[in-house]
């Protein structure tokens, strides 16, 4: 398997350590160490390594599955790595809906032969039809995030039915990283209590501000369950063990008040980027989550250009539009503490207007 570089993961590298105000951040601010136990007594191996059988089980009701329908891992990213390395194979197919996290694309394209179907702005609806039109004898899955990152569009529960009724007529795979599901207000049925051919991948990092416990998991039908746990026996092997203990905080008696606290939270950040997206004449689509996907300013001839030079002049940093294929976009993650939000707007909007 041949990856192409993760774009985004070395624009980051290339300038994250010296920014001053981070809004190319992906997910609600981390929550603080100080409100959980972390005593795991030794640090050793989950055992059994795909995750304690009992923590399994209560992930799984969730989706109205088994426990060994799920297997707990690294995070969502190995997750969906995992997942679709289990399901592809050279000669299959893979359509993917667009623009995604890269990732979902890259890894299928790295295997096969993939077909994108593209959202449009400005609502970035997804024609289900336009999926439909690219399925082949041999489409093993359809890949989608929902909510969308970038884009932040969240599919209505009529949209995802009808691609899994799809991908069943296919005899293929719906798999949706729902990582962002939690964030909504009143989020609808999760894709893999659809049936057997939906697959979900999740975790706690991005709607429970906990991507340092590094805690995500698979939801699919046995068979294919089985052949995540073969593939991460070469990868990470196990869970983090202090990780799998904290999300069985993040998920039991805490989580009402860390979802309450951050789905406010994310909602007054929404209302600052939406005040500043219209002050500056920029389009977007009002996202569920924490991710926005605006246009860039007048006088920018790319968000490469745009993101870089915001950088430069204010030291704050943006995801450039053409990590997601869309070059006259970028990427503002605004789920950080909001002193810290405000202060980058302030910073950006000085450049815009200095521009």
């Amino acid at each position: 398997m041949e990856l192409p570089p993760f774009e985004l993961e070395r624009w980051l590298d290339a300038y994250e350590s010296d920014a001053d105000v981070m809004l190319a951040e992906s997910g609600v601010r981390s929550l603080s160490v100080d409100r959980f136990d972390l005593d795991v007594g030794e640090l050793g191996y989950v055992i059994p390594t795909d995750g304690d059988p009992r923590f399994r089980e209560e992930i799984a009701t969730r989706y109205d599955r088994d426990g060994e329908e799920v297997v707990l891992t690294c995070g969502t990213q190995e997750a969906d790595y995992l997942t679709l390395a289990s399901l592809l194979e050279e000669d299959d197919h893979a359509v993917v809906v667009s623009p995604t996290y890269q990732s979902l694309e890259s890894v299928p394209a790295a295997i096969c032969s993939v077909t994108t179907v593209s959202t449009e702005p400005p609502n970035w609806e997804l024609d289900v039809d336009a999926v439909a039109d690219a399925m082949r004898p041999e489409t093993r899955v359809v890949v989608l995030t929902n909510p969308s990152n970038p884009t932040g569009k969240y599919l209505g529960s009529g949209a995802v039915d009808a691609l899994y009724d799809l991908v069943a007529d296919h005899d293929a795979y719906l798999l949706v990283d729902e990582v962002y599901r939690m964030l909504a207000d009143d989020p609808h049925e999760p894709a893999a209590a659809l049936g057997p051919r939906a697959i979900s991948t999740a975790g706690i990092s991005k709607s429970y501000g906990l991507a340092g416990a590094r805690l995500g998991w698979t939801v699919a039908e046995p068979e294919v369950a089985d052949s995540v746990r073969r593939w991460k026996d070469y990868t990470t092997i196990s869970p983090p063990l202090l990780g799998q203990h904290i999300a069985r905080q993040a998920l039991g008696e805490q989580e009402s008040e860390i979802l309450e606290a951050n789905r406010e939270h994310a909602k007054g950040n929404r209302d600052r980027v939406s005040a500043f997206v219209e002050a500056h004449g920029l389009e977007w689509f009002e996202p569920t989550g924490v991710n926005g996907f605006p246009t860039i300013p007048a006088g920018f001839e790319n968000g490469r250009a745009f993101c870089r030079s915001v950088f430069e002049a204010e030291g704050v940093l943006l995801a450039p539009g053409e990590v997601f294929g869309h070059p006259q976009r970028f990427r503002i993650g605004f789920g950080l503490p909001t002193d810290e939000l405000e202060e980058g707007l302030e910073r950006v909007a000085r450049h815009i207007e200095g521009g």
